[in-house]
């Protein structure tokens, strides 16, 4: 099927994923300006604290940082029922913070699903 599409539309279908992939490392960059406001309102939570030693990991670290918080802020419910997550951190977490966060997850969500989708087209050609 992708095989009948213009070159040019082949190429940015399947290469669309990876320019994604660097957005969202270029606002994983961007959301390290807010490190310090988000690990404050995580104080309390066991699964956070004990992973900011990746703050001073260097950018790599910050990165695996970022990523981690996005994660259990956007589904604490595991982390709460294991006590890991502090759920009056998860209740409080400010608004603006979350809203960062969510928009990293619908874009890493995007990335995958879109990425999935072109792997599947050029497998299975």
């Amino acid at each position: 099927m992708i095989d009948s599409w213009p070159p040019w539309a082949a190429i940015a279908f399947v290469g669309g994923p990876f320019i994604l992939i660097l957005l969202s490392f270029a606002y994983s960059f961007y959301l390290n300006r807010h490190l310090d406001a988000i690990l404050g309102a995580l104080e309390k939570s066991r699964h956070v604290v004990l992973a900011v030693g990746l703050r001073n990991q260097g950018w790599l670290g910050r990165q695996m940082l970022i990523a981690k918080i996005t994660g259990v802020v956007m589904w604490p419910g595991p982390g709460i029922r294991t006590g890991q997550m502090d759920p009056d951190d998860i209740r409080n977490f400010p608004p603006n913070l979350k809203r960062l966060l969510k928009a990293k997850a619908i874009l890493t969500c995007v990335i995958v699903i879109w990425g999935a989708f072109a792997f599947t087209l050029v497998k299975f050609k």
